[in-house]
């Protein structure tokens, strides 16, 4: 089933998550979908510094939004924040340092922004990672589990009463495609059980629990609109990094960062955006199926009630 999943996803992504499948899509793009004012919202993005969530936060600012950046990277924060001030003249954009891979940093910030009392109507979670050796983080958690998912569950958790507050409160969790060729597994969060450590399968597999968790919050709290969304195969510095051959190979078809930001963009500025069903996937603007056909990857309510528990409780750990 794994080589049946992950032949039609290829094929899939050749002809949808390519430069030209973006292009493609973006012929049937309403231009006034993006033509808002934003002044009067406040948008919170990890991962800022750099590719899709740099991208988000200066579409943003230059809309008047209040942008908070969270970045690991202080110089490489300050840098980007120095950028979007100067192109956008948005003095409204404030930094956050804070690496999402350690549960108790986060929830730190998260609980510090809570008693602070700032507004905030969007959190953008975009940080992630895809590292290819198994590492332990805080408390001997998996690095890429520690920050693709704990780390957005944390920060999402807390931050859900200050957004809670606002109006046409909005969370969402830039995921991947490749989720797709993943069914969750909550038995092994921390990838424990793997015979050789796959920092791709790993990744894929966070991104599956990404998807799940979005679709809990939509239950559990319906008067928050959660989204996921596929940016795409962009041409980003993380997929340089933790892709060298697989960009290698692609490096004319990928996506360029904007492009891949487009749809996370049109998600923040989007005024009717609810009339989607909460929980949605998006992909190029659009609702998109989180499975693909024949492929045996959907998950039974309990499991993802037990995928949940794990998560509550690592979140109990951390947050005393």
């Amino acid at each position: 089933m794994s080589i049946y999943r992950n032949a039609v996803w290829f094929s899939k992504g050749l002809m949808e998550y390519t430069k030209s499948g973006y292009e493609t899509a973006a012929k049937s793009f309403n231009p006034s979908d993006l033509e808002v004012d934003l002044s009067k919202r406040s948008i919170m993005v990890t991962g800022a510094n750099s590719g899709i969530g740099k991208s988000c936060a200066m579409e943003v600012a230059k809309r008047g939004a209040t942008v908070h950046m969270v970045c690991r990277s202080k110089e490489r924060g300050e840098t980007a924040q120095n950028e979007i001030i100067s192109s956008t003249n948005n003095n409204n954009v404030f930094l956050h340092i804070v690496d999402i891979s350690q549960p108790r940093q986060v929830f730190k910030f998260a609980k510090e922004f809570v008693e602070s009392n700032k507004p905030l109507n969007i959190l953008v979670n975009n940080a992630g990672c895809m590292i290819n050796e198994r590492k332990l983080v805080e408390n001997n958690i998996e690095a890429n589990f520690a920050t693709n998912t704990l780390g957005t569950y944390i920060l999402t958790k807390t931050l859900i009463p200050t957004i809670a507050k606002s109006e046409k409160p909005r969370i969402f969790i830039v995921t991947s495609g490749g989720m797709l060729v993943q069914k969750l597994d909550y038995e092994d969060l921390n990838h424990e059980k793997m015979r050789k450590f796959d920092g791709t399968f790993v990744y894929a597999q966070n991104k599956r629990q990404q998807v799940v968790m979005s679709e809990y919050f939509a239950r559990k709290y319906p008067n928050i609109y959660f989204a996921t969304m596929h940016p795409g195969w962009s041409d980003t510095p993380a997929v340089q990094t933790s892709m060298p051959s697989f960009r290698d190979r692609m490096a004319n078809k990928l996506r360029t960062p904007d492009q891949g930001a487009d749809t996370l963009v049109w998600m923040c500025c989007f005024n009717n955006l609810e009339k989607f069903e909460n929980g949605s996937f998006f992909q190029d603007r659009q609702p998109a199926s989180k499975h693909l056909p024949l492929a045996w990857s959907k998950n039974t309510v309990e499991d993802e009630n037990k995928f949940v528990e794990k998560l509550d409780a690592l979140y109990d750990r951390f947050s005393n």
